[in-house]
């Protein structure tokens, strides 16, 4: 199973809001998730990788009001 961090998914910062919803999503979810360690001159700490199948559900199903289709695929 691919996983990847939202850096890599979204082709940008994802900033810490964005990063807490997701994994406030995934942890309720009971979707499991992996850390690495980055260091660049922007960033220096442990992020948070998620399977791709769980990033393309989560921002494809967003809706306005904050909810999400939770129907994932494993």
């Amino acid at each position: 199973m691919e996983v990847v961090s939202l850096f890599d998914y979204l082709g940008r910062p994802a900033g810490s809001e964005l990063g807490s919803k997701v994994n406030k999503e995934a942890q309720r979810m009971g979707v499991s998730y992996r850390t690495k360690h980055v260091s660049n001159p922007k960033w220096s700490g442990n992020i948070h990788c998620y399977p791709r199948t769980f990033l393309d559900l989560y921002f494809k199903n967003r809706q306005g009001n904050g909810t999400y289709n939770n129907k994932l695929p494993f």
